[in-house]
C-alpha cells in the first residue's frame, strides 16, 4: 500500500461533533475528502456542512443534540448505527469556554463548561468504544484539546477550560492505553488561537495581547487542522496511540 493509500478513509464512517461551523466544519469535509461518510452532530443545524459533504459524493446527515446529555449521545449513534451501521472514526470536537475570573465564577459556571469540554468527551468515546470494541475493526477516536491544557493562558481568566482541556489530554491517554489490545486508537490534537466563531468577538487589544506572544504573529485558520486530524484518522497513524499534537503557530514555545 502506497502512503497516499494509508491515507485515504473510503468506505469509513465518521462522526464529527460541533460540526456546524468552526473546526468541525472544515474537517468533517476533510474527512469526506479523504472518503468517509459522516455523521454530523451539533446544537444547531450542520447543514451547511452536510451539503458541503454531499456535493463531494459522500453520505452526511445531522442530528441535533447536546454531547453532554447521555440520554441523547445514546439516541443519536443508535441513529448512526441504523443509518451507517457502525462507527470507524469519531472527531470528539465539541466545546465551549467562559471567561470569568475564578473568585467570581459561579459553581453554573464551572459545571458548564466541564460537562461539555471533558464530561462531554467521555460520553462520545465510550459510545463509540463500546461499538468498536464490539465491531472488532479496531478505529480512531480523536479529541480537540487545546493548547490551554498545556500553558495558562493570559490575559483572559479561563480556569475552568484550561482544566478540562488539562483533563482531556489526560482522558485520551488513558482510553488509549485501554483500548490498544481493541486496536482502537484514541488521540488529540491542541490547537493554538484559531480565527473561529468562539473567537470572532474577542477584543482587538486582547488580540494583540496574542500576536505579541505568538511567533508567527497571526491566529490558525481551521484548514491549518485538516491534515492532523485525517492523519490521525487514518492507516497512516497506525503505530500513534495516546498522542496530543500541538498545533499552535508556536505559542506555547515561548
Amino acid at each position: 500500500m502506497s502512503i497516499i493509500d494509508r491515507f485515504r478513509l473510503t468506505g469509513k464512517k465518521a462522526i464529527v461533533t460541533g460540526a456546524a461551523q468552526g473546526i468541525g466544519h472544515h474537517v468533517a469535509i476533510a474527512l469526506a475528502e479523504a472518503g468517509a461518510d459522516v455523521a454530523l452532530f451539533d446544537l444547531n443545524e450542520a447543514t451547511e456542512t452536510q451539503a458541503a459533504i454531499r456535493a463531494l459524493g459522500r453520505d452526511a446527515f445531522c442530528i441535533r443534540m447536546s454531547v453532554a446529555d447521555e440520554a441523547a449521545v445514546e439516541a443519536a449513534y443508535a441513529e448512526v448505527d441504523a443509518r451507517f451501521g457502525g462507527v470507524d472514526i469519531l472527531f470528539n470536537n465539541a466545546g465551549i469556554c467562559i471567561c470569568t475570573e475564578a473568585e467570581t465564577m459561579t459553581l453554573e459556571q464551572w459545571r458548564k463548561v466541564v460537562d461539555v469540554d471533558l464530561t462531554a468527551q467521555f460520553l462520545m468515546a465510550r459510545a463509540a468504544g463500546q461499538r468498536m470494541i464490539k465491531a472488532g475493526k479496531g478505529g480512531a477516536i480523536v479529541s480537540t484539546a487545546s493548547m490551554s491544557g498545556h500553558i495558562v493562558n493570559v490575559p483572559q481568566p479561563q480556569c475552568a477550560y484550561n482544566a478540562a482541556k488539562a483533563g482531556l489530554i489526560h482522558l485520551t491517554k488513558s482510553l488509549a492505553t485501554e483500548w490498544a489490545r481493541y486496536n482502537i486508537r484514541v488521540n488529540c490534537i491542541s490547537p493554538g488561537y484559531m480565527a473561529t466563531p468562539l473567537s470572532i468577538d474577542v477584543p482587538r487589544e486582547r488580540m494583540e495581547n496574542w500576536f505579541f506572544f505568538a511567533p508567527m504573529k497571526r491566529m490558525g485558520l481551521p484548514e491549518e487542522l485538516q491534515g492532523a486530524v485525517v492523519y490521525l484518522a487514518s492507516e497512516a497513524a497506525s503505530y500513534t496511540t495516546g498522542a496530543d499534537i500541538i498545533i499552535d503557530g508556536g505559542y506555547s514555545c515561548v
